[in-house]
């Protein structure tokens, strides 16, 4: 990683703070968003990372757009709205530890923006603010081996919370500036997919939002880390936001009690297609009790949702197929 990682107590505060928040959502008495919700969150993630960029359409004309509706705007604002629903819809595709991965994101970001769209740039750039520069980004011949070490790290760094490792990898993606044009965008993208990568509720978060109701906040801690040549402040900064988004997700949910159905679809977003036993259902749903995880297993089975091999303490079980939670 280019750039020292100094984690302070804060850091390590709101990564404990946003965890729990996580485990509220994942216990038994909030449901699964519904998927007018995720629309909605998703339209707001939009309209707001590419705001802070300089896109003049509101929440209503991103909305029309996503409808297929005609709207009424700069055709480059609109052409960048319709890349963005396009690359956040295969979020949970990308290979967040690609280069090849994030080229291809940068250029359904960018097709039709810019000439280079997927490509690392071939000339040097600088960060304005008014007549300013506020940040020079490494020359460009520097750019392919600053990537390089990038996704090396992100192949082969595990021990760091994923909410510390998205954030450090968004600052350095900025630091280095990539690309021609689109570096904030696809960094803000990047994080975000990184972290559905980490708990797929993430998918539901707009943190876009948090971002651009504090973007002054966001370019002083880019700055600050510029200056101090370390991503702390940043991190601290997309920490703060992301705590602040995830807590205003689950404000958006009515708690409520749960089926077996829900249980084991929130079960199948954090396990996916691993076999399983009994044990590690309870583990993940805690506070339920022996009888009540039997009954939701034994519902999965009847309902053909999930397989079941073995018998008494060796049973193992296995989702069968993606279902919607509504049994």
């Amino acid at each position: 990683m280019p750039s020292p990682l100094i984690i302070t107590s804060d850091i390590l505060n709101l990564c404990t703070e946003i965890t729990l928040l996580l485990g509220k959502y994942e216990g038994l008495t909030l449901p699964i968003p519904q998927p007018e919700l995720r629309k909605h969150n998703r339209i707001r993630t939009i309209q707001s990372s590419l705001a802070i960029e300089g896109n003049t359409l509101t929440i209503e004309q991103v909305t029309d757009i996503v409808n297929n509706k005609k709207v009424l705007g700069p055709k480059k604002d609109i052409l960048e709205v319709k890349n963005a629903i396009k690359v956040y819809e295969n979020l949970p595709k990308y290979d967040v530890e690609s280069l090849k991965s994030f080229l291809e994101a940068h250029r359904v970001l960018m097709t039709g923006l810019i000439k280079q769209a997927g490509h690392l740039r071939t000339s040097n750039v600088g960060v304005r603010a008014g007549e300013k520069i506020i940040h020079m980004a490494p020359p460009y011949t520097r750019v392919p081996s600053l990537m390089d070490e990038l996704f090396v790290f992100l192949k082969k760094e595990k021990s760091l919370h994923p909410l510390i490792k998205s954030s450090a990898v968004h600052y350095e993606i900025e630091f280095i500036h990539p690309f021609i044009d689109g570096n904030g965008r696809i960094g803000r993208l990047w994080q975000s997919a990184m972290l559905y990568q980490y708990r797929n509720i993430f998918e539901y978060v707009p943190i876009e939002s948090v971002v651009r109701k504090r973007q002054q906040e966001y370019y002083e801690a880019l700055q600050k880390s510029d200056q101090q040549a370390a991503a702390t402040d940043f991190i601290k900064f997309m920490l703060e936001a992301i705590h602040e988004a995830v807590t205003d997700f689950t404000k958006q949910l009515r708690p409520g009690r749960q089926s077996a159905g829900a249980r084991l679809e929130i079960f199948r977003n954090k396990f996916g297609k691993k076999s399983f036993t009994r044990k590690d259902y309870l583990r993940a749903h805690s506070g339920l009790s022996t009888a009540t995880a039997s009954r939701d297993l034994a519902f999965g089975v009847s309902r053909k949702l999930i397989t079941r091999t073995g018998d008494k303490a060796l049973t193992t079980y296995q989702f069968a197929r993606v279902f919607d939670g509504k049994y």
